[in-house]
């Protein structure tokens, strides 16, 4: 799929969300720079038609949402997703207590899905 271009609005969009992450995207993107996950390179806060990803491993085609509260049972979330996949992302989903609680755990999923494509998402 071919690269599309972002509108300025989107990127400084992206890069003010880069600046007011949460603390779980915080923790776990401390984890995923730099290829410090099993040396898979991962984005943050990444533009995508019209979304933006919290993290995205565009080797594998893998985005990584970290969320709040505020979004579950999200019709929002479900036509966001289903507009990602699309575009041939698989999106997976964790809770912000989730990485606080289990930051291995995650970790170790997040792994398994960009070493084996033809895993899905649960959620």
């Amino acid at each position: 799929m071919p690269h599309q271009p972002v509108s300025p609005r989107h990127r400084s969009f992206a890069r003010a969300m880069r600046h007011n992450a949460t603390e779980a995207e915080d923790r776990l993107w401390q984890e995923l720079r730099s290829r410090r996950l099993d040396g898979i390179k991962f984005r943050r806060q990444y533009p995508i038609g019209n979304a933006i990803a919290d993290l995205v491993c565009l080797k594998s085609r893998l985005i990584v949402e970290i969320d709040g509260t505020q979004h579950a049972d999200s019709d929002y979330d479900e036509m966001r997703d289903a507009a990602l996949k699309a575009r041939g992302f698989r999106v997976l989903r964790f809770w912000n207590d989730d990485v606080l609680r289990d930051l291995n755990g995650v970790c170790d999923t997040i792994v398994a899905y960009a070493r084996d494509e033809s895993l899905q998402p649960w959620r």
